[in-house]
């Protein structure tokens, strides 16, 4: 059994450097599916969900030389296979991406139903909109996602809610498509945008990401790319930001895009914090108790549900009472139960959280509900007095690279344990 265990409270003080974006190359390595050729990546993370994706590449075909740590080559030439094995793609949502790469430019996918955090319902009937807009058939039966297409056409796709995943997999889906597609109520997110660029860099036709519209012009295919760079992680970025609030300390994040901070950046300076802005990093103090804030989440350029639970962690020790509204997934509050039994007094209803500050926190053993709920753990457990064991964190690894080691290199009190049990 592996756990973290972290020994309180500590004091961050130092740099760090930023990951690549998770968000962005899960999207990115099967948007390579559609150049018949190799795509050299850089700034790739070395998380477990990437080295899913890889495998799951591998078993299409894919060839794939690690020239370091974080920069790969992708062949993708000869992909032998449009079904990707369900042990791998059951495990982690992002698989989901291979149905609009594969669907594009060979007119068949199969995935399993894609898994991944549990934090409320993630249905991708957007999705499957998506692909029946361009002429596809899609069936969902026996736990698996079929989609099939004898000529994909250009259309246009209104999505009835945004949604992150469904934007990017109608960009993948029209990029080969004959015509122009027009996709409208689209996600803004900065890794969408990173998609877009990186298919454009290949040659493909993908105009307005980041905006509410975005339009895809079809093209016969794509090239080979000399080197694409991916965007540095968002919310590895913003859970050092609360670290260092959190702890009182003093902390240079490096390798981040100010301007992807905002939402992050604005509501810890509300409660307290300073934020010092640089052209390519930020610098986080503190050195008193945060004050209450409210929050509610919402998509890009709102307030990020990935950030709420750090958010949520580091106001258990703000003076007042502070209140989180989570707008994106109904079962994004699971992490307080594990805050309650450090000492945190929360209380919620529906979607709807409010935490009334309490002096401090008290180690204990808490699990990592989630990927993002894991990170908030951690940070629990740097402010806490005592031991904090966090267990299940097998969540954490998937979405942030070294974190265990980056935090100690911070003046953390924290170490990696596996036991036979």
């Amino acid at each position: 059994m592996e756990k973290i265990i972290v020994n309180g409270p500590c004091r961050l003080e130092g740099e760090v450097t930023i990951s690549g974006a998770k968000n962005a190359a899960v999207a990115i390595l099967p948007a390579t599916l559609l150049v018949a050729g190799k795509c050299h990546l850089e700034n790739v993370p070395n998380i477990s969900d990437i080295r899913a994706f890889v495998k799951i590449l591998e078993s299409l075909g894919s060839k794939i030389e690690y020239v370091s740590e974080h920069e790969m080559i992708i062949d993708n030439t000869n992909i032998h296979t449009t079904v990707a094995p369900y042990d791998l793609t059951s495990k982690f949502r992002a698989s989901y991406y291979l149905l609009g790469a594969l669907l594009s430019r060979f007119g068949n996918a199969q995935i399993s139903l894609p898994g991944g955090c549990n934090i409320g319902a993630r249905p991708i009937d957007q999705h499957i909109k998506a692909f029946e807009t361009l002429g596809a058939e899609v069936e969902v039966k026996r736990g698996n996602v079929y989609a099939t297409s004898k000529k994909l056409e250009a259309s246009s796709i209104f999505f009835d809610v945004v949604t992150v995943g469904g934007t990017i997999n109608a960009i993948l889906a029209a990029t080969l498509v004959p015509g122009t597609t027009t996709i409208e109520n689209c996600a803004k997110e900065p890794h969408i945008v990173d998609v877009a660029n990186f298919l454009n860099s290949v040659g493909a036709s993908i105009k307005g990401a980041g905006t509410d519209v975005i339009k895809v012009t079809g093209v016969k295919s794509l090239k080979q790319t000399s080197s694409y760079a991916i965007i540095p992680d968002q919310i590895e970025a913003g859970t050092f930001m609360v670290a260092a609030a959190a702890t009182k300390g003093d902390v240079l994040i490096k390798n981040c895009i100010p301007k992807h901070m905002e939402p992050i950046s604005a509501k810890l300076e509300e409660s307290g914090a300073e934020v010092i802005e640089y052209e390519d990093s930020i610098r986080v103090r503190m050195n008193k108790s945060p004050k209450a804030i409210n929050i509610k989440t919402l998509p890009y350029p709102g307030f990020p549900t990935d950030m709420q639970p750090q958010f949520g962690t580091y106001l258990t020790l703000a003076t007042g009472s502070s209140m989180i509204v989570e707008s994106i997934w109904e079962s994004r509050f699971q992490y307080t139960a594990e805050l309650v039994k450090m000492g945190a007094t929360i209380s919620y209803h529906d979607r709807t959280a409010m935490f009334t500050g309490v002096k401090e926190l008290y180690g204990s053993p808490v699990k990592a509900m989630d990927l993002r709920a894991g990170a908030a753990m951690i940070i629990a457990g740097l402010t806490a007095h005592g031991a904090t064991e966090i267990y299940d964190i097998h969540h954490i690894e998937r979405g942030y690279e070294n974190i265990v080691d980056k935090f100690k290199a911070l003046g953390a009190n924290i170490e990696y344990e596996i036991t036979n049990d």
